[in-house]
């Protein structure tokens, strides 16, 4: 069964910076579209970004020239470097793959940004 690992969150200081990594065992990790999204307590989960299995990128609005999104196919994995972190930002971390059939989910890893 294929699976989706996070790592990389954590407890930042506002104005700090973190790197998300999502790992899988996949072979067809390549043609996965990658996404990451994010929830806050007692919020909806939300979008955050996605890169194609062509290394195309989409950003939501509220982290364009924040957050980058990255994926090195050589090593299953997708990437979220996201800099001058505020703590509105703070949320659960989630990585998404989809493609091939497929619509995975990670466990998620929190992000805790504080002022």
């Amino acid at each position: 069964q294929v699976q989706l690992v996070e790592s990389g969150g954590g407890l930042v200081q506002a104005g700090g910076s973190l790197r998300l990594s999502c790992a899988t065992s996949a072979s067809i990790f390549t043609i996965f579209t990658m996404g990451w999204y994010r929830q806050a307590p007692g919020k909806q989960r939300e979008w955050v970004a996605r890169i194609t299995s062509g290394g195309n990128t989409n950003y939501a609005d509220s982290v364009k020239g924040r957050f980058a999104i990255s994926r090195d196919n050589a090593k299953n994995t997708v990437y979220l470097q996201m800099n001058s972190l505020q703590p509105e930002v703070s949320a659960v971390y989630y990585c998404h793959a989809g493609g091939g059939g497929h619509d995975l989910w990670g466990q998620g890893t929190q992000v805790t940004v504080s002022s």
